[in-house]
């Protein structure tokens, strides 16, 4: 995947530009505060049409405006591409661009722009809520699987259904989306379980290729291992139903599950130090990235918010070699000095001050 041109109106606090990109990415530099992340904000939306950060749409648009639209023209195997995305500007709803063709569903244009971001947020991996674990499987699957994203949609729609009656004391309507819950949500749990038990070799290499001397590492999968089969869910909602009524809620299935890393055998949620923390956030977005790139034949583009500026020379310099093996493909890299990030990079700089961005 390469990103060849990035045309940007109304987006954050950037200024709308035309960016011709380098073949191998850049450097961004600049105080805090400047549109730096705003910038890997634009690149990445495309690839879900979400932002990375968990803004909603609304809050992309630039102060002022009265809308946002991005535009990607990149090189896929090859092939010269191009996806857009608008919002606002009098229509209510995101409208998607393929090729200069208009896209009504988003699982038809997701995924066909590529990119992963390592950001300082994604400690939380590590050492925040399940939900942040669940988010994680979930894009790195529905961006290596297709199946996955088209079986995901339908789970929530089916438990924001059931959950809506459930909420009303209809029992008899929520058993209505009993068999849509259980069909999605079997391939859900199956295709989850199957990544962690895939990984159970890579993810320890990869804390260890990181520096982290704390071993063994381990994955783990927390859930009703049963319901990856669908003739287990109609026991398990109706042993369920009296305290779904009472919660007014679903209890049962995926979304409630939770990936479980431990170290030295120890959650390392609970017990893992803040260096720890950092070095499983990042072991498992290496994962993710290795995880696509073998799915779909491609190498995702790399955006790298500020991930070196908390790093000791030897972690920076690991990190390095793994993020710039042979073949690593387009790179992008924020810092506010370019004395924090790893020596002889050897990418392009673009400068970002108040939104606008140089060469």
């Amino acid at each position: 995947m390469r990103l060849d041109r990035l045309t940007v109106r109304g987006f954050r606090n950037l200024a709308d530009a035309i960016l011709d990109v380098p073949p191998a990415g850049a450097v961004l530099l600049g105080a805090n505060g400047q549109g730096k992340t705003n910038l890997l904000e634009a690149i990445a939306y495309p690839v879900l049409f979400r932002s990375f950060r968990g803004a909603q749409d609304l809050e992309l648009v630039r102060f002022g405006a009265s809308g946002f639209r991005l535009t990607l023209d990149f090189q896929r195997a090859g092939r010269h591409r191009s996806i857009g995305a608008g919002f606002g500007q009098g229509r209510p709803r995101k409208q998607l661009e393929l090729d200069g063709a208009p896209v009504r569903r988003l699982i038809d244009a997701a995924g066909q722009w590529l990119a992963v971001v390592f950001a300082p947020e994604d400690v939380r991996l590590a050492a925040g809520a399940a939900a942040g674990r669940r988010l994680f499987l979930d894009r790195t699957l529905a961006l290596s699987d297709p199946g996955y994203l088209a079986a995901l949609g339908r789970y929530r729609e089916a438990l924001a259904q059931r959950n809506a009656a459930l909420r009303l004391a209809r029992s008899d309507l929520a058993r209505v989306f009993d068999p849509a819950l259980a069909a999605s949500g079997a391939v859900v749990m199956a295709r989850r379980m199957a990544w962690v038990h895939d990984m159970r070799e890579a993810f320890p290499a990869s804390v260890a290729a990181l520096g982290e001397p704390c071993a063994p590492a381990e994955l783990a999968y927390q859930g009703t291992a049963e319901l990856a089969d669908p003739a287990a869910w109609p026991a398990r909602l109706t042993q369920a139903e009296t305290r779904d009524l009472a919660r007014r809620a679903t209890t049962v299935g995926p979304h409630r599950d939770d990936l479980v890393v431990r170290l030295a055998h120890r959650p390392v949620r609970e017990f893992g130090s803040t260096g720890q923390h950092r070095s499983v956030a990042i072991a498992l977005k290496l994962l993710e990235l290795e995880t696509i790139e073998r799915a779909r034949g491609l190498r995702p583009a790399l955006l790298l918010d500020d991930v070196f500026a908390e790093l000791d020379a030897a972690r920076q310099q690991r990190l390095a070699a793994r993020l710039f093996e042979a073949g690593s493909g387009q790179v992008f890299i924020t810092s506010p000095r370019a004395g924090e990030l790893p020596q002889d990079l050897g990418l392009p700089v673009w400068w970002v001050e108040q939104g606008r961005v140089a060469a």
